[in-house]
């Protein structure tokens, strides 16, 4: 047992994996897909896509529905933040938080695509990916769990976290 106030270990690659899974099977059954679309190409620039998918900035305010919205983003499931309203916030992943202040829009850009492409044994889904998923169900087969706009929405929102717990 895990002394009082000590973060539990990192699961095991293959517990990861398992929960990366759940996690994109949940989305499936409670949320939907996007929209039928074509993804936006997009460069990445080091740890970063520096240019906005949509080619415009977001909006918080939609970006925040969305974090909190636990049929769509499902962040809430692996993250916790400051939504007070918001019971039942996760413990998987880091604590929003601060978000704005640790990465740049163009770092947290790449993370909400595809954080694989930083971490390859990440439970992070990709949510603006449609390549190399496992088990994915027939509705969400060829569509990205959020549209280029929708992530342009989420990043506007997770700027805007700077003050650190």
């Amino acid at each position: 047992m895990p002394k009082r106030g000590s973060r539990p270990s990192l699961p095991k690659s293959s517990d990861r994996a398992l929960a990366a899974a759940a996690v994109l099977i949940l989305a499936a059954v409670i949320g939907g897909p996007t929209e039928s679309q074509e993804l936006r190409s997009f460069m990445i620039v080091g740890d970063a896509i520096p240019e906005p998918l949509a080619g415009i900035k977001g909006d918080p305010a939609r970006g925040r529905a969305i974090v909190v919205d636990r049929q769509k983003g499902l962040c809430l499931l692996c993250h916790s933040g400051p939504f007070p309203e918001q019971r039942f916030q996760g413990d998987l992943a880091p604590d929003l938080r601060g978000v704005g202040s640790r990465w740049s829009e163009g770092q947290l850009r790449l993370r909400l695509v595809d954080s694989r492409r930083l971490n390859p044994a990440t439970i992070m889904p990709p949510y603006y990916s449609i390549e190399r998923l496992a088990r994915v169900g027939r509705a969400w087969e060829g569509k990205p769990v959020l549209s280029a706009e929708q992530i342009e929405d989420v990043i506007a929102f997770l700027a805007t976290l700077t003050e650190t717990p």
